[in-house]
C-alpha cells in the first residue's frame, strides 16, 4: 500500500503544483487522470524520489519514502514521460547495463533477467537493434522492460501511451495489465480510455488537487441521470454553450454532438448512459465554472 498524505509542492517561481494531495493506493493498477499541467508529473517525480516536496508524507509499506529514499529506489520501477537512452546502443546491451546499475552483478543472473524481459515485452526479435531505430511503441516497451528489472514492488508509468498508434497502445496496455496484479502500478495519464480499460481504482487530479477518487464504475454511476446529449449544427454550438453547461463536444458525420450536465432533462436532449469520459469532463467543467 502506498500512502500519500497532505503532499504539497510549490516551485521557486511560486507555482503551486501540488496542494494537499492525499491518496491511498493499493496493489494493482491505479489510474491517476488529469489534464496537462494538473500536477501529475510532479506527483510522480516526488513519489519516485526525484524531488522533495514542500510538505507532507509518503509511506510505502514500512518505508518512509522522504526520509529514506534509497530504500524505495531498490523496490521501484519508473517509466517517466520522457526518458533518455544511448541511441546507438542495442536493446540487449542497454538492459544489461541497467541491470548492473540495479545491483545484479552476476553475469548469468543478468542474462536470465534481460532475456526474460525482452521476451515479456515482445522485443526479443530486435534485441540486437540500436534503440535509435525503435518505433514509439517499441521504445515504450523498452521503457517498461527497464522499469521491471529487479522485480519492483512499486511501478510508476507517466503518460505511457501518448503518441502511440492504436495497435501499439493496445499491446502496451496488455503488457501493463499482465504485470499489475501483485504490485502497485500507478498509471498517470490524460487519456481517459487508458484508465477505463485498466484500472479498478482511480483519482482525478486537477489544479494540483485531488478532485475525486474511487472506482470507475462508482464514479460513472454518480453521473447517471445528469448527462444529456443532442446532435446540433456546429454553427449552433456557441448558443448552446451560453445556455447549457456543455461538458464535451465531438464531431460525427459532419454534425456536432454535445454533452451537457444538468439535474433535469433539457428540452430536446436525450439521456446518456454515461462513461468515465463524462465523469472526467464534468469534473473539469465544474472547476472551470468555479474559477
Amino acid at each position: 500500500m502506498l500512502e500519500i498524505q497532505n503532499l504539497s509542492h510549490t516551485y521557486a517561481n511560486g507555482t503551486v503544483a501540488l496542494d494537499d494531495v492525499s491518496l491511498s493506493i493499493p496493489q494493482g493498477m491505479y489510474g491517476l487522470l488529469g489534464p496537462n499541467g494538473a500536477g501529475k508529473s510532479t506527483l510522480m517525480r516526488t513519489v519516485a524520489t526525484l524531488q522533495a516536496p514542500t510538505g507532507g508524507s509518503i509511506l510505502f509499506g514500512d518505508i518512509d519514502v522522504l526520509a529514506d529514499p534509497d530504500r524505495l529506489r531498490k523496490r521501484l520501477g519508473y517509466l517517466p514521460q520522457d526518458f533518455g537512452v544511448y541511441p546507438r546502443v542495442t536493446a540487449y546491451a542497454m538492459l544489461d547495463q541497467v541491470a548492473v546499475l540495479k545491483g545484479i552483478t552476476s553475469a548469468s543472473d543478468r542474462k536470465a533477467v534481460v532475456e526474460t524481459l525482452l521476451n515479456q515485452t515482445n522485443l526479443w526479435a530486435v534485441r540486437d537493434k540500436n534503440i535509435a531505430g525503435f518505433s514509439g511503441g517499441m521504445r515504450q516497451r523498452f521503457g517498461i522492460a527497464q522499469a521491471l528489472i529487479g522485480n519492483p514492488d512499486l511501478i510508476i508509468v507517466d503518460e505511457p501511451t501518448a503518441g502511440l498508434d492504436p495497435e501499439e497502445r493496445n499491446r502496451f496496455l496488455n503488457l501493463l495489465a499482465a504485470i499489475g496484479d501483485n504490485v502497485v502500478v500507478i498509471l498517470s495519464t490524460h487519456i481517459v480510455d487508458d484508465v477505463a480499460d485498466l484500472c479498478p481504482r482511480m483519482a482525478v487530479l486537477a489544479n494540483g488537487r485531488v478532485q475525486l477518487q474511487g472506482s470507475p464504475m462508482e464514479l460513472i454511476a454518480s453521473t447517471r441521470g445528469k448527462v444529456w446529449k443532442k446532435t446540433i449544427d456546429h454553427a449552433e454550438l456557441e448558443e448552446y454553450q451560453s445556455s447549457h453547461e456543455v461538458i464535451s463536444t465531438r464531431l460525427f458525420a459532419g454534425k456536432t454532438i454535445v454533452h451537457v450536465l444538468s439535474d433535469t432533462q433539457p428540452k430536446g436532449f436525450e439521456p446518456v448512459e454515461g462513461g468515465l469520459e463524462d465523469v472526467y469532463f464534468s469534473t473539469l467543467s465544474t472547476l472551470r465554472r468555479a474559477a
